[in-house]
């Protein structure tokens, strides 16, 4: 059945080709005007979520720095603590002690407690003073991600009620322009596709106009303007690549160029021009 229905679109006139390649182009139009409808709003939703993301990730990681910064001063505390009692027993020691040698080495023992003590406060005051400045950062990014989440819950809102508007025709377009997909052949609908995510305006068909291509507007020479109103075969652009069809096949009325009748020349001017 498969085959048959490739063989079926196979045997399509060139002229039904490009017939349907125009409704289904006209209909992606279409669903691109909508979308163009909702602008930048899906991006800035978008922007915004990863902004948010960013700042809770930012705000999660010096929440784990201060933990660690808590977990520091609390361990250099318990240490100056024992520092403390090491020095008093050393120095109570220092009373009974029997030879120099004993009351040098309780003397130094106690000079290294007190020596590493103080850097257990400096230590102590820094993880404290880095403490505040994480606490006052995480200050700025929640108040940041609370501003950047009324942002994003209006741009939301902004977005849904634009789709909310366009759901229900994008939805038609959409299941037209499937069926219509069905009527083109694999190949010509796949080559039709990567046209038109290259091109700009996202036109993968367009008629000739004023001699030129509607896509790129570059002139058209009269022979291939020619070949494409015969409609023997898919034509496309020597210049952006775009697919060509005729106005007439695409039930496009363009207008005439007035032709201005020749100014007569006053008889006053034809006898200087004679003399």
């Amino acid at each position: 059945m498969a085959r048959e229905s490739k063989k079926d679109l196979q045997d399509l006139s060139i002229e039904d080709k490009l017939k349907n390649l125009y409704q289904l182009q006209t209909m992606l139009s279409e669903i691109d005007k909508i979308k163009t409808l909702r602008g930048e709003l899906p991006l800035e939703v978008q922007d915004l979520e990863d902004e948010i993301e960013g700042l809770t990730t930012r705000i999660e990681r010096m929440q784990a720095d201060m933990a660690g910064l808590q977990d520091e001063i609390a361990r250099r505390r318990v240490g100056m603590q024992d520092n403390m009692a090491n020095i008093e027993r050393y120095t109570s020691q220092l009373d009974n002690v029997r030879n120099n040698r004993e009351y040098e080495n309780l003397t130094k023992e106690i000079e290294y407690l007190q020596l590493d003590n103080q850097l257990n406060e400096k230590k102590i005051r820094e993880a404290s003073a880095l403490l505040e400045t994480k606490q006052e950062e995480i200050r700025r990014c929640s108040d940041n991600v609370t501003e950047r989440r009324t942002d994003l819950d209006i741009k939301k809102s902004e977005l849904d009620e634009i789709i909310s508007e366009t759901r229900a025709e994008e939805e038609k377009l959409r299941e037209r322009s499937k069926s219509l997909e069905a009527t083109i052949e694999p190949r010509l609908l796949s080559s039709f596709k990567r046209i038109r995510k290259n091109s700009r305006n996202g036109l993968g068909i367009v008629y000739v106009e004023r001699d030129a291509c509607g896509g790129c507007f570059n002139k058209i020479p009269p022979q291939r303007q020619l070949d494409i109103r015969m409609r023997k075969k898919i034509i496309v652009c020597e210049y952006c690549g775009r697919i060509m069809i005729d106005p007439e096949l695409a039930g496009v009325q363009l207008q005439k160029p007035s032709e201005e009748k020749p100014k007569r020349r006053s008889r006053k001017k034809k006898e200087d021009a004679e003399d």
